[in-house]
């Protein structure tokens, strides 16, 4: 079992940049692959960014790929998505899942683990 909370969404102007944290709890947050969804009012939510459970790999959607970055600290039990030269398109509400798979999936089916969720809104 693993808990994810969410935190660093916010209001930001295009062009700048947002990072957010997602703190999971339980002792084997090692072994979880993690992701990144995002939903926007009347759209389904969407796969962004994924990292294995080593943090070795990651996969990104083409519509955040060379801006935004994930990453894994598995120390502090938080994975990270790095936010850079952000559009008003990416503004939605962001996800973060987890689940003990190998691969990292890009479908909602494919996590088990679920936060609730931190808005992110992009000015023009």
């Amino acid at each position: 079992q693993v808990q994810l909370v969410e935190s660093g969404g916010g209001l930001v102007q295009a062009g700048g940049s947002l990072r957010l944290s997602c703190a999971a709890s339980g002792r084997t947050f090692l072994t979880y692959t993690m992701g990144w969804f995002r939903q926007a009012p009347g759209k389904e939510r969407e796969f962004v960014a994924g990292i294995s459970w080593s943090g070795s790999h990651t996969y990104y959607a083409d519509s955040v790929k060379g801006r935004f970055t994930i990453s894994k600290d598995n120390a502090k039990n938080t994975v990270y998505l790095q936010m850079n030269s952000l559009k008003p398109e990416d503004t939605a509400v962001y996800y973060c899942a987890a689940d003990r798979k190998l691969a990292i999936a890009t479908t909602r089916e494919g996590y088990g683990y679920w936060g609730q969720g931190t808005q992110v809104t992009v000015s023009s």
